[in-house]
């Protein structure tokens, strides 16, 4: 199973996604420094919400596969510059949560793909949507 690095805005779904994939009770926990597991890196939203800190994004990466930007779907604003994946030495996909909540899918999937994602994937952590086609792609050795 490819490693995955996820970064995006604080309460986007990251450590939720986390969660879900491991297959642990969903509850918020506030990511206050990298959180290491099996095949995930979690950051905290602070990383990705503050430019200097996108070194350390960009050093986490080095451990991992594939990047996975995410994108809350009832989110409007962008926290991603236009073509942020060129940081990356490693592929990256785009990750839209909380697809329960409701939005403008179209919407979100274009503030992904200007970032650079390669991929996108619409999920719920809570419903399942999406998750088997994550998890599909993750373990799929032939889509790096």
């Amino acid at each position: 199973m490819k490693r995955i690095l996820l970064i995006g805005r604080t309460e986007c779904g990251k450590t939720t996604l986390v969660q879900r994939l491991n297959g642990q009770a969903l509850k918020y926990e506030k990511t206050q420094m990298l959180g290491y597991y099996d095949n995930m890196l979690d950051t905290p939203g602070e990383y990705m919400e503050n430019r200097a800190l996108y070194k350390a994004l960009i050093i986490s990466s080095y451990d991992c596969d594939v990047i996975g930007m995410v994108h809350s779907l009832n989110d409007e604003r962008s926290v991603f510059p236009p073509n942020f994946s060129s940081a990356f030495t490693k592929p990256v996909i785009g990750i839209i949560s909380k697809a329960d909540l409701g939005g403008d899918v179209e919407k979100a999937k274009e503030i992904l793909e200007d970032a650079g994602a390669e991929e996108t994937f619409v999920i719920s952590s809570y419903s399942n949507e999406g998750i088997s086609a994550l998890y599909e792609y993750l373990d799929d050795e032939t889509s790096s």
